[in-house]
C-alpha cells in the first residue's frame, strides 16, 4: 500500500512539473472582488434584467467593452465582417457586433372585428346537459377589450367569413384526438378554448398542446383561414392572451390569430352566459378524460364528435401587426497570439449577458413587472468571462494561440447572437480550434460542478481530469512560512508530494478542493456552444445547476458564491491553457447524444439540431447528427426544411408540429430548400429511446 502510494505520488508530481513547465506563469488569480462588482453591476436594478435589445442589455454591453478597452484587447475585426460596428477608436461600440433582433409587437391602424348575425340554429349536443341557444346581436367588437391579436398573427383582412367550433383546437395523432375530425374548417374561422382538457394538470397527457400556437397550426393545417381563441380569464385584460407579445424563436405563424374575451365568446357560441360556456368547458373536458375519444372513436376524434355548437352569423377580422427591430449585439475582443504559426488558430471564450428584463416568456415568477437579475444567469458567467480575459491579458509571454472573448446576447431568446456569430465569425471557424463556455457558475454547492462537452474532443476528459487534480495542488516556494508545517499532512493541510532535505513540504495535495465533476459528453446543450459544436468545433461547458431562484427576480448577487466562482475559473484557466500550449489543436469527436434540455416528449428521433433564431420561410437546421435518420436521409447542416411528412414548415413551431405526428419505421417525405435547388428526400424516423 505504501510503495503504490510512493509510485502515485512520483507520477502526479512529474505530471504536474511537465504541466508547469508547458505552461506560462500566471501574474493574476481569479479575482474574488473583481468578481463581485462585475456582478454586483450586471445584476443591479439600473440594467433591469438586461432583456435583449434593452436599454439595460445596452448598458452591459457598454460596460463588457470597456472592460475590454482596459484590458488592452483589439477591437474585433475589420471593416468588412458583417454586423461589426464602424465606429470611433475610443468607443465601447467598436467591440460590438449587431445582429437582428425584433424587439416586440405592436398594433398597426388597421384591427377591426365584426360580427354579423344571422338566425341562430338550435344547438346539436349529445351530453346530458343542454346548452342554451341565444340570438346573437351584430357585434362591432371593441379592440383591446373584447378581442386581441397575438404577436405572432398574420396580417390579414377577412370579411364575412363562416366560423365553426373546434373545441380545444388540438390535433394530437399519438392520442388519437382530433377537435377537427368533425368541425369541417376547411375555408373558415375556426373558434377554440384556451388550455387543453387537462386544465392545469402539468402532467396531464395534452400538456405539450397548451400553447396557442400549437393551435393556430393546426387550425392552418386543417384548412381554417384565422384561428379565434376564447380567453380563460373573465376579465380580458387580465388574460395573457390579451398581452400583444412576440417569440424570436418563430415568426408569424401564417394565419391571423386572435383572443377574444368569454362575454364575446359566449355570444358568438349562442349560450346565455360565461356561466354556461364555464359550464360548457367542464363537461367538454370530463367528456375527454373520462375515456371519450377512446370509446367513441374508431378514428382520431375530439370534442366537436359530441359537442357541436352552430354560430349563427359571420366574423369579419382585420388584423395588422407591426414588428420594431431594436439594437442587439455580441460584444467581442480579440488578444492576439504569441506563437508564430499557432497565433492562426483561435480559441473562443463565451458567455450570454441577456436576462429576462422585468419577466414575461421564460420566466418562472408568479407575476410580471419584478426585475429578474440573473446575477447566476448570467452575469456570473460574464464575469468569469471577463477575469479570464484580464488573466491571460496580463500574462509574459501571451497564450500562444489567438483568444477571442465574446458576450453574447440574445441566448434566452433561442440563441440568436451566438447563432449570428457562427454564421458571421470574426475569426474563420475553421481556424477556431475550441470553444468554452460559462453559464450559470455561480452557485457552488459542495464542490460540485457539472461540465458538457467532455465527449466533443478525445483529449478533454484527460485535460478535465488533469486540470481538476491541479485544483487541490499546492506548490510552496521561497523562504518558509513561519507556520509549523505538519510533516504528515503537509504546510498547506494536504498530503505531501514533494518533500525537501530540511522536512518542508514543497508540493502538497488536498483532495478537498478538487471538483466532484458531472460529465456531460453531448456537445448540444441549452446555451452558446451548441452552436459552435453545430459547426464541428470542439467545446465545453461549465455550469454549477439549477436552483430555486432560477429564472425568477430572486436570482440576485447576494447569493453568488464568489469564493466558489474564483475556483472554478482557476479551473478553467488550466483548461485553456492545456489546450493553447499544445502543439496539436483537440481532435473533434462526435459526442454521444444526451438531453438537450430543449426535447419535447416525442415519440420518434430524426436527429437534425434546429436553428431557434425568427424564420417565415423554413426552418434552417444548425447540425445533423451522425448516423441519425437525418444523416441517413441525406439532411445536412444548412439546410432549410420547408415541408415535413406533408405538412408545410416555416418555423421550429411548424417542424415539432409536424415532428409530433410522424411514426417511427414509417417513410415520409422532406422537403428541403439548399442553397438555391428545392430537393425532396426519403426519412424514416426512429423510435426514441
Amino acid at each position: 500500500m505504501i510503495r503504490k502510494f510512493f509510485h502515485l505520488a512520483v507520477v502526479v508530481t512529474l505530471g504536474i512539473s511537465i504541466g508547469l513547465a508547458q505552461q506560462p506563469a500566471s501574474q493574476e488569480t481569479p479575482s474574488v472582488e473583481r468578481l463581485r462588482a462585475h456582478i454586483t453591476y450586471l445584476a443591479s436594478d439600473k440594467l433591469e434584467g438586461r432583456r435583449t435589445g434593452s436599454a439595460g442589455a445596452n448598458l452591459a454591453a457598454e460596460y463588457i467593452a470597456r472592460e475590454f478597452a482596459r484590458y488592452g484587447l483589439r477591437r474585433s475585426i475589420g471593416y468588412d465582417t458583417q454586423g461589426m460596428s464602424i465606429l470611433e477608436a475610443d468607443s465601447p461600440h467598436r467591440y460590438m457586433q449587431e445582429f437582428p433582433y425584433v424587439a416586440g409587437v405592436q398594433l398597426g391602424p388597421n384591427n377591426s372585428m365584426l360580427f354579423s348575425s344571422e338566425p341562430a340554429k338550435s344547438p346539436q349536443t349529445e351530453t346530458s346537459t343542454s346548452m342554451p341557444n341565444t340570438r346573437v346581436p351584430s357585434l362591432d367588437l371593441r379592440l383591446a377589450e373584447d378581442w386581441m391579436p397575438l404577436g405572432f398573427s398574420s396580417t390579414a383582412n377577412l370579411a364575412e367569413m363562416p366560423a365553426t367550433f373546434a373545441g380545444f383546437g388540438i390535433t394530437a395523432g399519438d392520442l388519437k384526438y382530433d377537435d377537427y375530425a368533425d368541425a369541417n374548417a376547411t375555408g373558415k374561422i375556426a373558434i377554440a378554448l384556451s388550455g387543453t382538457p387537462d386544465g392545469d394538470n402539468p402532467h396531464g397527457r395534452f400538456v405539450r398542446y397548451e400553447d396557442p400556437r400549437w393551435k393556430a397550426i393546426a387550425a392552418r393545417e386543417h384548412g381554417a383561414r384565422a384561428l379565434v381563441i376564447v380567453a380563460r380569464q373573465e376579465n380580458f385584460k387580465d388574460d395573457r392572451l390579451a398581452r400583444l407579445r412576440y417569440d424570436n424563436t418563430a415568426g408569424e405563424v401564417g394565419i391571423p390569430v386572435v383572443a377574444i374575451s368569454r362575454q364575446v365568446a359566449a355570444k358568438l357560441l349562442g349560450l346565455e352566459s360565461t356561466a354556461v360556456l364555464g359550464r360548457l368547458e367542464m363537461e367538454v373536458s370530463a367528456w375527454v378524460l373520462g375515456g371519450g375519444p377512446a370509446a367513441n372513436c374508431k378514428e382520431p376524434c375530439g370534442v366537436t364528435r359530441n359537442f357541436k355548437l352552430a354560430i349563427g352569423g359571420k366574423l369579419s377580422i382585420m388584423t395588422e401587426i407591426a414588428r420594431h427591430q431594436a439594437p442587439a449585439y455580441n460584444v467581442a475582443a480579440i488578444l492576439d497570439g504569441s506563437d508564430p504559426v499557432l497565433k492562426n488558430e483561435t480559441i473562443v471564450i463565451g458567455a450570454h449577458y441577456d436576462h429576462l428584463g422585468r419577466g414575461g416568456e421564460g420566466s418562472l415568477a408568479p407575476r410580471e413587472g419584478e426585475i429578474h437579475h440573473g446575477a447566476d444567469d448570467n452575469a456570473s458567467g460574464v464575469a468569469g468571462m471577463l477575469e479570464l480575459a484580464r488573466i491571460f491579458s496580463s500574462q509574459h509571454p501571451r497564450p500562444k494561440r489567438t483568444l477571442v472573448f465574446i458576450a453574447f446576447s440574445g441566448e434566452e431568446e433561442g440563441l440568436l447572437g451566438s447563432s449570428f456569430y457562427v454564421n458571421h465569425p470574426i475569426l474563420p471557424l475553421a481556424r477556431t480550434v475550441a470553444m468554452v463556455n460559462m453559464d450559470m457558475i455561480g452557485r457552488l454547492k459542495n464542490n460540485n460542478l457539472i461540465v458538457g462537452g467532455v465527449g466533443t474532443a478525445q483529449e478533454w476528459r484527460s485535460a478535465i481530469e488533469a486540470g481538476n487534480l491541479m485544483q487541490g495542488v499546492t506548490i510552496t516556494a521561497g523562504t518558509p512560512s513561519r507556520e509549523t508545517t505538519d510533516s504528515r499532512r503537509g504546510s498547506q493541510g494536504g498530503v505531501p508530494l514533494v518533500v525537501s532535505a530540511n522536512g518542508r513540504t514543497i508540493v502538497s495535495s488536498d483532495a478537498t478542493k478538487n471538483f466532484v465533476l458531472t460529465l456531460n459528453e453531448d456537445g448540444y446543450g441549452p446555451s452558446d456552444h451548441s452552436q459552435f459544436y453545430a459547426k464541428q468545433v470542439p467545446v465545453l461547458f461549465f455550469w454549477t445547476g439549477t436552483h430555486d431562484d432560477y429564472h425568477k427576480p430572486t436570482d440576485t448577487a447576494d447569493k453568488i458564491n464568489y469564493e466558489g466562482e474564483a475556483q472554478i475559473l482557476k479551473f478553467v484557466e488550466h483548461i485553456i491553457q492545456g489546450a493553447d500550449q499544445s502543439d496539436k489543436r483537440p481532435t473533434f469527436a462526435v459526442a454521444k447524444s444526451e438531453s438537450t434540455g430543449r426535447a419535447m416528449d416525442f415519440r420518434v428521433y430524426l436527429g437534425t439540431i434546429p436553428n431557434y433564431a425568427d424564420s417565415n420561410d423554413g426552418l434552417k437546421l444548425d447540425g445533423v447528427r451522425d448516423d441519425s435518420p437525418a444523416a441517413k436521409a441525406g439532411l445536412k447542416a444548412g439546410d432549410r426544411v420547408v415541408k415535413l411528412a406533408g405538412r408545410e414548415v416555416k418555423n421550429v413551431y411548424d417542424y415539432t408540429y409536424a415532428l409530433g405526428e410522424m411514426k417511427a419505421g414509417q417513410e415520409y417525405e422532406v422537403e428541403i430548400v439548399r442553397g438555391s435547388e428545392r430537393l425532396t428526400l426519403k426519412i424514416t424516423p426512429a423510435a426514441r429511446k
